[in-house]
């Protein structure tokens, strides 16, 4: 052989070692970096500056829930999400990430919950461009306490190769009018397989809230599994949440859970096929004394309610986009609900619908 290809074969022979080498030192990094945050941890309460309400919850008066994951602030109408088979893994600027977590806020300051859930609440990801998704979206929110779990504590995720997820930092924030006396974080369990490095470190927050009758109003913020996920995985964690529930529900407490379900609220539970972050809420899994609120109301009622999130492969087109009801709340019996409603913003700042409750505790 020529000196020539000598040297040709020997550089192209450098090139796919240092490719090589780059690589399996990458993977070491995210295989090394890769931690989950360690379960039953206290969560810090935060106080308003002005509390709006004082002394404990009372019996026999409505109250409003809302949950509403605000996607990152990413998902805008025609934003696509590449795990989705969409184009993109991060939302399209610094700009429309504060124009959609302002609009979302702004939607909750309007309809003014006693209690409210966020999901998927970033506070420094690449994804986001390390905007501060808590503060902006407490700044429309006057007068609650909060507490805040982290779900996605994510080294940099170089995928897909031309627009990399990065880096995230994210959770659920919770926020109440009434003093959240103590506040705790339950590691769900997850995949083990590669895909948990793409799927969040799932959790669900457990917050504790003063009834006049000694009693309390237990509140879980919850988000379930969505990618990667399995059978065994959904069984886990609808197993996990029942027995919590059910220990609160064994002391007479009050119970609330909602949230970010990837549980299909409407769909018959006898279907096997489905996307796999929109499988059939089975009843059955949730245990004596819980059930779906949304299952008060009457078939008309629920088939006329708008689903409270889209697939995000296409960008939304009313009629056309596949639309499903993944979010909403789990009650004990001694919950009331009184009102239940998805509310239609036209996935305007989010992929993801509010969904509302008023209720009483008995």
């Amino acid at each position: 052989m020529k000196k020539a290809g000598k040297k040709i074969l020997c550089f192209l022979g450098i090139v796919l070692g240092a490719v090589v080498l780059a690589f399996g030192g990458y993977l070491a990094y995210v295989l090394i970096s890769y931690h989950r945050i360690p379960d039953m941890q206290e969560l810090a309460v935060e106080e308003p500056e002005m509390k709006t309400q004082v002394g404990s919850v009372l019996l026999d008066t409505e109250y409003e829930i809302i949950t509403y994951n605000v996607g990152f602030g990413a998902y805008s109408p025609n934003f696509t999400f590449f795990m989705d088979g969409g184009k993109s893994s991060r939302a399209f600027s610094k700009d429309a990430v504060n124009a959609n977590i302002t609009g979302a806020s702004l939607t909750m300051q309007k309809a003014d919950p006693d209690f409210l859930i966020v999901e998927e609440v970033d506070l420094n990801s690449d994804r986001s461009y390390h905007v501060d998704e808590d503060k902006l979206f407490g700044q429309n929110l006057d007068g609650y306490y909060e507490t805040f779990a982290v779900n996605y504590d994510s080294p940099y995720l170089f995928y897909p190769f031309t627009e990399p997820h990065g880096s995230s930092l994210s959770g659920i924030a919770f926020f109440s009018r009434y003093e959240i006396t103590s506040s705790l974080r339950r590691s769900l369990p997850i995949s083990t397989g590669f895909s948990k490095l793409l799927d969040l470190d799932r959790c669900y927050s457990v917050n504790r809230i003063p009834v006049e009758n000694g009693k309390e109003l237990v509140i879980f913020a919850v988000h379930l599994s969505a990618y990667g996920n399995s059978d065994a995985v959904r069984e886990g964690q609808l197993a996990m949440l029942r027995e919590d529930m059910a220990a609160e529900v064994q002391v007479g407490n009050y119970v609330i859970c909602g949230g970010d379900f990837n549980h299909d609220f409407k769909a018959d539970e006898s279907i096997t096929e489905a996307e796999s972050w929109a499988y059939p809420l089975v009843r059955s899994k949730l245990g004596d004394g819980i059930h779906a609120a949304i299952d008060l109301l009457s078939e008309e009622e629920i088939a006329a309610m708008p689903d409270s999130t889209r697939n995000t492969d296409i960008p939304y087109e009313p009629g056309i986009s596949y639309t499903v009801t993944v979010d909403g709340f789990l009650i004990s019996e001694n919950v009331e609900m009184v009102e239940y409603e998805t509310m239609d913003t036209g996935f305007a700042y989010s992929d993801h619908n509010p969904v509302r409750m008023r209720f009483y505790l008995k």
